[in-house]
């Protein structure tokens, strides 16, 4: 498919989108003058053009700044079915929740006779919510579909088929508030809409569960780095500045603990809404001031132990690979945030710390230019995740909680 040229509508298309509504849409859709300009002077209008003339624009209006709703999609005769629509469509609904803190709920409404308008939303991940009724001609159907920006879970044995035309049973169908529409198919030669029934989660649960998970981390990952730091103290050989780089990272794994429980202190009062941004501090805390201090020392601690240069370097060897692979995985902390060159400098830096500390110590040569550097490295990656980057993700985008006085 495609990828077409688009932007962000301006005064001076006011004129060319009337036109372009006039000829693609229906009256009794088009905004008005005093809408279209409002919605462009809020940058909610996104336009195509082809050869110098707009071919294609999405509009839509922010009644509220929790809710944006879709009011109008066109595209000229002509210019249909080669993905022009939903490439609108998908670009509006990533750029918006950019525009603020809190994402919006991102909702259209369509008719239940508008087959192409349906498919074309259920393809961008809209789901039909609700049956509304507008009043109108034919007292015709309509169907709420909101965006769905985080993922849920579809019973697959609560799935039914509704025939478009079978109102009442529709109505039936999405009473519910489980229930949503998410598919559109052909049933008898007929079109008929696939209902489902989502599973519901506690957001108390989950988030209970998720502070508990970082608390037993936290505190099994401080129980190994003590561990290793009474060895440490008992070793009259060993490095006094890995020494210090293990007192750190007690220091910070002890402050994830601290951090952690008062997530949980948060999920219990549930006052804020930032149990998000508390957890993102106990992640970064305890990955980068904990988990990779304990692990990058662990070959060092060997070559002073072993004084063997060749298991050594072979078991720094591995210890780097796997930071190297942990690093590009879907498990890392990292993978959470917006990656630039300047972080894919420091990622290279921490997995070949283990070799380099580990060869150092097995060529008894001076160990804190190496100490310092991988200090700087967890320090300037900590603050570049906690002041930098926004919110983990998937994290402080899902369940909010509605606080009302």
């Amino acid at each position: 498919m495609a990828v077409w040229p688009t932007r962000a509508a301006s005064a001076a298309d006011l004129a060319a989108l009337r036109s372009l509504l006039t000829d693609s849409c229906e009256t009794a859709i088009i905004p008005t003058s005093a809408l279209l300009a409002d919605a462009i002077d809020r940058d909610l209008v996104r336009v195509l053009e082809s050869a110098g003339e707009l071919v294609g624009c999405i509009a839509a209006e922010m009644p509220s700044p929790e809710h944006v709703r879709i009011s109008v999609i066109a595209v000229r005769e002509g210019m249909r079915r080669q993905g022009i629509a939903k490439q609108l469509l998908t670009e509006m609904v990533t750029d918006i929740p950019r525009k603020s803190s809190e994402p919006p709920l991102i909702s259209v409404v369509a008719r239940t006779e508008q087959l192409a308008l349906t498919r074309l939303l259920l393809a961008t991940d809209f789901k039909g919510t609700r049956v509304i009724r507008m009043g109108g001609a034919g007292n015709a159907l309509h169907i709420h579909y909101q965006y769905k920006s985080r993922v849920e879970y579809i019973d697959p044995d609560a799935r039914h088929l509704v025939p478009v035309s079978a109102q009442a049973q529709l109505t039936e169908s999405l009473s519910p508030a489980d229930h949503a529409v998410t598919g559109l198919v052909t049933l008898s030669g007929e079109p008929a809409f696939e209902i489902a029934r989502f599973e519901q989660d506690d957001p108390a649960t989950l988030q209970s569960g998720e502070a508990a998970a970082g608390i037993a981390f936290s505190g099994s990952i401080l129980a190994a780095i003590t561990f290793l730091l009474g060895f440490a103290f008992s070793s009259t050989r060993f490095p006094d500045d890995v020494r210090l780089l293990l007192i750190g990272a007690t220091f910070s794994t002890v402050l994830s603990l601290i951090i952690y429980a008062s997530a949980s202190g948060e999920l219990a009062r549930i006052r804020s809404n930032s149990f998000g941004k508390i957890m993102k501090w106990g992640n970064v805390l305890s990955e980068y001031g904990g988990v990779f201090p304990f692990l990058i020392s662990l070959p060092v601690t060997y070559a002073q132990a072993s004084g063997d240069p060749w298991t050594t370097m072979t078991l720094a060897v591995v210890f780097s690979s796997a930071i190297a692979w942990y690093e590009q995985s879907e498990f890392s902390i990292a993978h959470r945030f917006q990656r630039s060159s300047f972080e894919i400098a420091l990622i290279v830096l921490t997995a070949a710390s283990p070799t380099v500390g580990a060869a150092l110590i097995a060529a008894n040569a001076t160990s804190w230019p190496w100490t310092t550097v991988l200090i700087a490295t967890l320090a300037a990656r900590t603050w570049l995740y906690l002041f930098r980057r926004g919110a983990e993700s998937d994290i402080a985008e899902r369940r909010q909680w509605q606080i009302r006085e």
